[in-house]
Protein backbone atom coordinates (compact mmCIF):
# COMPACT_ATOMS: atom_id res chain seq x y z
CA UNK A 1 0.00 0.00 0.00
CA UNK A 2 0.92 3.63 -0.33
CA UNK A 3 1.46 5.87 2.65
CA UNK A 4 -2.30 6.47 3.08
CA UNK A 5 -5.04 4.10 4.18
CA UNK A 6 -6.73 4.35 0.77
CA UNK A 7 -5.94 2.08 -2.18
CA UNK A 8 -4.45 4.21 -4.96
CA UNK A 9 -3.18 3.89 -8.49
CA UNK A 10 0.35 3.88 -7.08
CA UNK A 11 -0.48 0.57 -5.40
CA UNK A 12 -1.81 -0.78 -8.68
CA UNK A 13 1.31 0.34 -10.55
CA UNK A 14 3.52 -1.32 -7.93
CA UNK A 15 1.52 -4.53 -8.35
CA UNK A 16 1.87 -4.36 -12.13
CA UNK A 17 5.64 -4.21 -11.83
CA UNK A 18 5.70 -7.03 -9.32
CA UNK A 19 3.58 -9.52 -11.29
CA UNK A 20 4.86 -8.68 -14.79
CA UNK A 21 5.82 -11.87 -16.57
CA UNK A 22 3.97 -14.06 -14.09
CA UNK A 23 0.41 -13.47 -15.29
CA UNK A 24 -1.12 -13.20 -18.75
CA UNK A 25 -1.87 -9.71 -20.11
CA UNK A 26 -5.58 -9.40 -20.78
CA UNK A 27 -6.88 -9.87 -24.32
CA UNK A 28 -9.39 -7.25 -25.46
CA UNK A 29 -11.79 -8.20 -28.25
CA UNK A 30 -14.36 -6.10 -30.11
CA UNK A 31 -17.89 -7.43 -29.98
CA UNK A 32 -18.15 -7.33 -33.78
CA UNK A 33 -20.64 -5.72 -36.16
CA UNK A 34 -23.62 -7.24 -34.33
CA UNK A 35 -22.49 -5.78 -31.01
CA UNK A 36 -24.08 -7.01 -27.80
CA UNK A 37 -27.46 -5.35 -27.99
CA UNK A 38 -26.52 -2.02 -26.40
CA UNK A 39 -25.37 1.43 -27.49
CA UNK A 40 -21.77 2.53 -27.42
CA UNK A 41 -18.59 0.90 -28.64
CA UNK A 42 -18.36 -2.16 -26.42
CA UNK A 43 -15.34 -4.45 -26.15
CA UNK A 44 -14.90 -7.57 -24.06
CA UNK A 45 -11.88 -7.93 -21.79
CA UNK A 46 -11.27 -11.68 -21.88
CA UNK A 47 -9.81 -12.09 -18.43
CA UNK A 48 -11.31 -15.58 -18.19
CA UNK A 49 -8.25 -16.58 -20.26
CA UNK A 50 -6.07 -15.70 -17.26
CA UNK A 51 -3.99 -18.38 -15.53
CA UNK A 52 -6.24 -20.40 -13.17
CA UNK A 53 -9.24 -19.21 -15.18
CA UNK A 54 -9.95 -15.89 -13.49
CA UNK A 55 -8.62 -12.44 -12.61
CA UNK A 56 -7.82 -13.74 -9.11
CA UNK A 57 -4.38 -14.87 -10.29
CA UNK A 58 -3.29 -11.22 -10.37
CA UNK A 59 -4.03 -10.52 -6.73
CA UNK A 60 -2.72 -13.87 -5.52
CA UNK A 61 0.57 -13.35 -7.35
CA UNK A 62 0.92 -9.83 -5.98
CA UNK A 63 0.16 -10.96 -2.42
CA UNK A 64 2.60 -13.87 -2.32
CA UNK A 65 5.39 -12.14 -4.23
CA UNK A 66 5.18 -9.16 -1.87
CA UNK A 67 5.45 -11.45 1.16
CA UNK A 68 8.23 -13.49 -0.42
CA UNK A 69 10.20 -10.36 -1.19
CA UNK A 70 9.68 -9.09 2.36
CA UNK A 71 10.75 -12.41 3.88
CA UNK A 72 7.38 -12.89 5.60
CA UNK A 73 6.30 -16.22 4.07
CA UNK A 74 6.09 -18.70 6.99
CA UNK A 75 7.09 -22.35 6.81
CA UNK A 76 3.42 -23.26 7.31
CA UNK A 77 2.59 -21.72 3.93
CA UNK A 78 -0.50 -19.73 3.04
CA UNK A 79 -4.18 -20.31 3.74
CA UNK A 80 -7.32 -18.81 2.24
CA UNK A 81 -11.09 -19.23 2.27
CA UNK A 82 -12.73 -19.10 -1.13
CA UNK A 83 -15.79 -19.92 -3.19
CA UNK A 84 -13.27 -21.44 -5.59
CA UNK A 85 -11.55 -18.88 -7.80
CA UNK A 86 -9.47 -17.15 -5.14
CA UNK A 87 -8.44 -20.53 -3.80
CA UNK A 88 -7.36 -21.67 -7.24
CA UNK A 89 -5.31 -18.53 -7.69
CA UNK A 90 -3.75 -18.85 -4.24
CA UNK A 91 -2.86 -22.52 -4.80
CA UNK A 92 -1.28 -21.71 -8.17
CA UNK A 93 0.68 -18.73 -6.83
CA UNK A 94 1.83 -20.74 -3.82
CA UNK A 95 3.17 -23.44 -6.12
CA UNK A 96 4.95 -20.81 -8.21
CA UNK A 97 6.75 -19.32 -5.21
CA UNK A 98 7.48 -22.70 -3.64
CA UNK A 99 5.17 -22.79 -0.63
CA UNK A 100 2.10 -24.78 0.40
CA UNK A 101 -1.55 -23.71 0.30
CA UNK A 102 -4.45 -24.82 2.50
CA UNK A 103 -7.76 -23.77 0.97
CA UNK A 104 -11.11 -23.70 2.78
CA UNK A 105 -14.16 -23.83 0.51
CA UNK A 106 -17.88 -24.25 1.22
CA UNK A 107 -19.43 -27.61 0.42
CA UNK A 108 -21.51 -25.85 -2.26
CA UNK A 109 -18.43 -24.96 -4.34
CA UNK A 110 -18.61 -26.39 -7.88
CA UNK A 111 -16.85 -29.73 -8.22
CA UNK A 112 -14.88 -28.41 -11.19
CA UNK A 113 -13.21 -25.87 -8.88
CA UNK A 114 -12.56 -28.33 -6.04
CA UNK A 115 -11.02 -30.86 -8.42
CA UNK A 116 -8.78 -28.22 -9.93
CA UNK A 117 -7.65 -27.09 -6.48
CA UNK A 118 -6.45 -30.58 -5.71
CA UNK A 119 -4.71 -30.79 -9.07
CA UNK A 120 -2.77 -27.65 -8.15
CA UNK A 121 -1.57 -29.37 -4.97
CA UNK A 122 -3.73 -27.55 -2.43
CA UNK A 123 -4.86 -29.11 0.82
CA UNK A 124 -8.62 -28.61 0.38
CA UNK A 125 -10.92 -28.35 3.41
CA UNK A 126 -14.69 -28.37 2.75
CA UNK A 127 -16.49 -26.41 5.49
CA UNK A 128 -20.04 -25.01 5.71
CA UNK A 129 -22.41 -24.02 2.92
CA UNK A 130 -21.30 -20.39 2.47
CA UNK A 131 -18.03 -18.55 2.03
CA UNK A 132 -18.43 -16.88 5.44
CA UNK A 133 -18.36 -20.25 7.20
CA UNK A 134 -15.25 -21.34 5.32
CA UNK A 135 -13.64 -18.02 6.29
CA UNK A 136 -14.15 -18.64 10.02
CA UNK A 137 -12.49 -22.06 9.69
CA UNK A 138 -9.62 -20.52 7.73
CA UNK A 139 -8.99 -17.95 10.45
CA UNK A 140 -8.86 -20.69 13.06
CA UNK A 141 -6.40 -22.69 10.98
CA UNK A 142 -4.14 -19.67 10.48
CA UNK A 143 -4.07 -19.01 14.21
CA UNK A 144 -3.32 -22.64 15.09
CA UNK A 145 -0.80 -23.40 12.33
CA UNK A 146 1.00 -20.10 11.82
CA UNK A 147 0.09 -20.09 8.12
CA UNK A 148 -0.06 -16.74 6.35
CA UNK A 149 -3.72 -15.74 6.00
CA UNK A 150 -4.69 -14.42 2.58
CA UNK A 151 -8.15 -13.19 1.65
CA UNK A 152 -10.39 -13.68 -1.35
CA UNK A 153 -10.95 -9.94 -1.76
CA UNK A 154 -10.48 -7.82 1.36
CA UNK A 155 -6.76 -7.07 1.25
CA UNK A 156 -4.96 -4.15 -0.44
CA UNK A 157 -2.38 -6.38 -2.16
CA UNK A 158 -5.15 -8.59 -3.55
CA UNK A 159 -7.17 -5.62 -4.78
CA UNK A 160 -4.15 -3.82 -6.24
CA UNK A 161 -3.27 -6.93 -8.23
CA UNK A 162 -6.78 -7.08 -9.65
CA UNK A 163 -6.56 -3.41 -10.62
CA UNK A 164 -3.69 -4.11 -13.03
CA UNK A 165 -6.41 -5.01 -15.54
CA UNK A 166 -7.23 -1.34 -16.09
CA UNK A 167 -3.97 -0.03 -17.58
CA UNK A 168 -3.79 -3.14 -19.77
CA UNK A 169 -7.29 -2.45 -21.14
CA UNK A 170 -6.66 1.29 -21.50
CA UNK A 171 -3.50 0.60 -23.51
CA UNK A 172 -5.63 -1.31 -26.04
CA UNK A 173 -8.75 0.89 -26.14
CA UNK A 174 -8.05 4.48 -27.13
CA UNK A 175 -10.24 6.92 -25.25
CA UNK A 176 -11.67 4.32 -22.88
CA UNK A 177 -14.61 5.87 -21.02
CA UNK A 178 -16.05 3.09 -18.89
CA UNK A 179 -15.14 -0.29 -17.40
CA UNK A 180 -17.92 -2.66 -16.35
CA UNK A 181 -17.17 -5.24 -13.64
CA UNK A 182 -19.04 -7.80 -11.58
CA UNK A 183 -18.92 -7.23 -7.83
CA UNK A 184 -18.90 -9.75 -5.00
CA UNK A 185 -16.93 -8.70 -1.94
CA UNK A 186 -15.26 -5.89 -3.84
CA UNK A 187 -11.66 -6.96 -4.52
CA UNK A 188 -11.83 -6.63 -8.30
CA UNK A 189 -13.98 -3.53 -8.00
CA UNK A 190 -11.57 -1.86 -5.55
CA UNK A 191 -8.52 -2.34 -7.73
CA UNK A 192 -10.36 -1.33 -10.88
CA UNK A 193 -11.88 1.73 -9.19
CA UNK A 194 -8.50 2.93 -7.89
CA UNK A 195 -6.84 2.57 -11.28
CA UNK A 196 -9.85 3.97 -13.17
CA UNK A 197 -10.11 7.09 -11.00
CA UNK A 198 -6.52 8.04 -11.85
CA UNK A 199 -7.38 7.82 -15.57
CA UNK A 200 -10.77 9.55 -15.58
CA UNK A 201 -12.59 6.30 -16.34
CA UNK A 202 -16.07 5.51 -15.04
CA UNK A 203 -16.73 2.16 -13.33
CA UNK A 204 -20.05 0.33 -13.59
CA UNK A 205 -20.34 -2.03 -10.63
CA UNK A 206 -22.80 -4.86 -11.33
CA UNK A 207 -24.19 -7.15 -8.63
CA UNK A 208 -26.82 -9.90 -8.59
CA UNK A 209 -29.94 -8.70 -6.87
CA UNK A 210 -29.75 -11.72 -4.58
CA UNK A 211 -26.16 -11.02 -3.53
CA UNK A 212 -25.71 -7.27 -3.35
CA UNK A 213 -23.29 -6.48 -0.53
CA UNK A 214 -21.97 -3.27 -2.10
CA UNK A 215 -25.45 -1.89 -2.79
CA UNK A 216 -26.47 -2.62 0.78
CA UNK A 217 -23.32 -0.99 2.15
CA UNK A 218 -23.85 2.18 0.13
CA UNK A 219 -27.45 2.39 1.34
CA UNK A 220 -26.46 1.76 4.98
CA UNK A 221 -23.45 4.07 5.01
CA UNK A 222 -20.97 1.25 5.56
CA UNK A 223 -20.45 -2.51 5.21
CA UNK A 224 -23.35 -4.65 6.44
CA UNK A 225 -24.15 -8.35 6.20
CA UNK A 226 -26.51 -9.45 3.43
CA UNK A 227 -28.17 -12.70 2.46
CA UNK A 228 -26.65 -14.64 -0.42
CA UNK A 229 -29.18 -16.16 -2.81
CA UNK A 230 -28.03 -15.99 -6.42
CA UNK A 231 -27.07 -18.27 -9.27
CA UNK A 232 -23.73 -16.40 -9.20
CA UNK A 233 -23.25 -16.97 -5.48
CA UNK A 234 -20.28 -19.33 -5.90
CA UNK A 235 -18.13 -16.43 -7.10
CA UNK A 236 -20.04 -13.29 -6.06
CA UNK A 237 -21.51 -14.61 -2.82
CA UNK A 238 -19.85 -12.40 -0.22
CA UNK A 239 -22.05 -11.55 2.74
CA UNK A 240 -20.24 -8.24 3.26
CA UNK A 241 -18.42 -5.82 0.96
CA UNK A 242 -15.01 -4.58 2.05
CA UNK A 243 -14.76 -1.11 3.60
CA UNK A 244 -12.14 -0.41 0.94
CA UNK A 245 -14.70 -1.07 -1.82
CA UNK A 246 -17.34 1.08 -0.16
CA UNK A 247 -14.94 4.02 0.23
CA UNK A 248 -13.87 3.81 -3.40
CA UNK A 249 -17.48 3.54 -4.59
CA UNK A 250 -18.33 6.72 -2.72
CA UNK A 251 -15.29 8.65 -3.93
CA UNK A 252 -15.17 7.76 -7.61
CA UNK A 253 -17.26 7.98 -10.77
CA UNK A 254 -19.11 4.74 -10.01
CA UNK A 255 -22.51 3.57 -11.23
CA UNK A 256 -24.02 0.69 -9.22
CA UNK A 257 -26.33 -1.70 -11.08
CA UNK A 258 -28.41 -4.65 -9.89
CA UNK A 259 -29.40 -7.54 -12.17
CA UNK A 260 -31.75 -10.48 -11.73
CA UNK A 261 -30.60 -14.07 -11.94
CA UNK A 262 -32.70 -14.62 -15.06
CA UNK A 263 -30.72 -11.89 -16.85
CA UNK A 264 -27.42 -13.40 -15.69
CA UNK A 265 -28.41 -16.83 -16.99
CA UNK A 266 -29.63 -15.40 -20.31
CA UNK A 267 -26.44 -13.36 -20.80
CA UNK A 268 -24.22 -16.33 -20.04
CA UNK A 269 -26.15 -18.44 -22.52
CA UNK A 270 -25.98 -15.68 -25.14
CA UNK A 271 -22.20 -15.49 -24.83
CA UNK A 272 -22.00 -19.21 -25.45
CA UNK A 273 -24.53 -19.41 -28.28
CA UNK A 274 -23.32 -16.37 -30.22
CA UNK A 275 -19.58 -16.33 -29.44
CA UNK A 276 -18.73 -19.73 -27.96
CA UNK A 277 -17.52 -17.99 -24.80
CA UNK A 278 -18.07 -20.17 -21.74
CA UNK A 279 -17.91 -18.12 -18.54
CA UNK A 280 -19.19 -18.38 -15.01
CA UNK A 281 -22.45 -16.78 -13.96
CA UNK A 282 -20.35 -14.31 -11.99
CA UNK A 283 -18.55 -13.20 -15.14
CA UNK A 284 -21.76 -12.94 -17.14
CA UNK A 285 -23.14 -10.66 -14.43
CA UNK A 286 -21.02 -7.75 -15.70
CA UNK A 287 -22.38 -7.90 -19.24
CA UNK A 288 -25.90 -8.44 -17.93
CA UNK A 289 -25.55 -4.99 -16.38
CA UNK A 290 -25.62 -3.49 -19.87
CA UNK A 291 -28.40 -5.70 -21.22
CA UNK A 292 -30.95 -5.81 -18.42
CA UNK A 293 -33.90 -3.42 -18.21
CA UNK A 294 -32.86 -0.62 -15.88
CA UNK A 295 -29.16 -1.38 -16.38
CA UNK A 296 -26.40 0.95 -17.50
CA UNK A 297 -27.01 2.62 -20.86
CA UNK A 298 -23.84 3.89 -22.61
CA UNK A 299 -23.92 6.94 -24.86
CA UNK A 300 -23.69 6.21 -28.58
CA UNK A 301 -20.08 7.46 -28.63
CA UNK A 302 -19.05 5.89 -25.31
CA UNK A 303 -16.16 3.43 -25.30
CA UNK A 304 -16.93 0.64 -22.86
CA UNK A 305 -14.95 -2.41 -21.76
CA UNK A 306 -16.80 -5.27 -20.05
CA UNK A 307 -14.59 -7.53 -17.95
CA UNK A 308 -15.43 -11.22 -18.35
CA UNK A 309 -13.58 -12.19 -15.22
CA UNK A 310 -13.72 -15.98 -14.91
CA UNK A 311 -14.48 -19.27 -16.63
CA UNK A 312 -14.18 -21.95 -13.96
CA UNK A 313 -17.51 -23.46 -14.85
CA UNK A 314 -19.02 -26.72 -15.99
CA UNK A 315 -19.69 -26.44 -19.75
CA UNK A 316 -22.46 -29.00 -19.42
CA UNK A 317 -24.57 -26.35 -17.69
CA UNK A 318 -24.58 -24.30 -20.90
CA UNK A 319 -26.58 -26.86 -22.82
Amino acid sequence: MSGTDVLTDADVRAAAGRIAGMVRPVTVAPTGPDGVGTAGEVVLALEYLQLTGSFKARGAANFLLAHRDAGTLPAAGVTIASGGNAGLACAWAAREVGTSATVFVPTTAPAVKVDRLRTLGADVRLVGREYAEALVACHGFATDSGALASHAYDHPLIAAGAGTLVPEIADQVDGLDTVVVSVGGGGLFSGVAAAAAARGIRVVAVEPRGSSALHAALAAGGPVDVAVDSVAGDSLGARRASAMAVDLARAGDVVPVLVDDADIVATRRMLWETRRIAVEHGAATALAGLLTAGGYRPRDDERVAVVLCGANTDPATLR
